[in-house]
């Protein structure tokens, strides 16, 4: 891989809801998420992409497929840019788990199983890697809030905050292989000692 367009898939039943998403594969796009990946695509009609990238979600996978459209470009699902294991927040409100994981350090568990941010940065560091070692030369990844905000600010030497800031649906985020190599690097030492940044003013 030489390069990497990272965007999050596009409004999908669980963003109109509000509700924490974590079992695959889950509601897919709004119409006005499908609208929005179309839209997309449509901007990138004179750009190559040699490899689709998609998590296991439908809606990451259906992203991907409305911005490719009618291309023949091989796909790739990588579980390892799955959604972050909500536990028991699963299928209730996303702001209930936001208020947990205000109150919470990065390496503990949410109640019911769920999956630490530490661990998750170590599984996003190794679907990065993944995505590194492909052949193809230009990549097309979809994923989800979490795992695009962890590598944009990765990317530019930043470890990750208590609450992530927002992400556009559908917007793209050019990434050269060296960025993403650091993002891989950092993320992999943060979730061996995780330590929060203070969080921004945005949030």
């Amino acid at each position: 891989m030489e390069t990497l367009l990272l965007l999050r898939h596009a409004y999908a039943g669980s963003n109109r809801d509000g509700t924490a998403s974590c079992a695959a594969p889950g509601e897919g796009l709004t119409p006005e998420g499908v609208e929005q990946a179309r839209r997309f695509g449509e901007l990138l009609d004179s750009e190559e992409i040699d490899l689709g990238v998609a998590s296991e979600f439908a809606r990451t996978r259906e992203t991907l497929g409305f911005v490719l459209g009618g291309r023949d470009v091989p796909r790739l699902f990588v579980p390892e840019l799955n959604e972050i294991d909500f536990g028991a927040f699963d299928g209730g409100p996303l702001a209930a788990y936001r208020v947990w994981a205000a109150e919470h350090s990065a390496v503990e568990k949410p109640p019911g199983g769920g999956e630490s941010r530490a661990e998750a940065a170590a599984r996003f560091a190794r679907g990065l890697r993944k995505v590194l070692e492909r052949p193809e030369r230009s990549v097309l990844a979809v994923g989800h809030a979490l795992v695009v905000r962890y590598v944009l600010d990765a990317a530019s030497g930043l470890v990750p905050a208590p609450l992530i800031t927002p992400v556009e649906h559908a917007a793209g985020h050019p990434l050269g292989a060296r960025e993403v190599e650091a993002a891989a690097t950092l993320l992999e030492a943060w979730s061996l000692d995780p330590r929060f940044r203070d969080p921004s003013p945005e949030g």
